[in-house]
């Protein structure tokens, strides 16, 4: 098969997905009713942590932050499996798990104020839970911050 094909086929499960999975979720799972809600970073504009950007600059960040496991994910799943796994799960897997998790992320974002997830925890979990989710944030991110350390320095 051409690899063109693929691609085009890709493009058209995407497109599919976004047409009208999208849609299905929004209004039957996040419960969307307004088209003409104000953004926090409208409603709360202060020039330092609500700032309106440009659509386009929202899709470049977010499009980096999802795509950090892909390159790693993508050439085990096709070396082990194959390609056609792979382009399975590329396809589905964004279309039906990634998406659908950055889209409520985003839907929980706007519906609460563009609080963070701390805060949004604090409210909805018991304040032990939301301890033990800081702790495991907090030891995470200090496990990232060791491993840069000793791992990209030539010592």
């Amino acid at each position: 098969m051409s690899s063109i094909i693929l691609v085009f086929l890709g493009f058209t499960i995407l497109y599919i997905g976004y047409r009208y999975y999208s849609k299905f979720i929004g209004q039957r799972i996040y419960d969307i009713q307004e088209e003409n809600q104000i953004m926090p970073s409208k409603e709360y504009e202060d020039g330092i942590d609500f700032v309106p950007t440009k659509k386009h600059i929202l899709f470049g960040h977010h499009f980096t932050s999802v795509a950090g496991a892909a390159p790693i994910i993508g050439p085990c799943v096709a070396a082990y499996w194959g390609w056609l796994p792979a382009l399975v799960w590329i396809l589905f897997g964004t279309i039906l798990m990634g998406a659908v998790h950055d889209f409520g992320a985003l839907v929980i974002s706007v519906k609460e104020k563009g609080r963070s997830i701390a805060d949004i925890a604090s409210t909805t979990i018991s304040k032990r839970a939301r301890l033990m989710f800081l702790i495991f944030i907090s030891s995470g991110q200090r496990f990232a911050l060791v491993k840069d350390f000793f791992f990209s320095n030539k010592i």
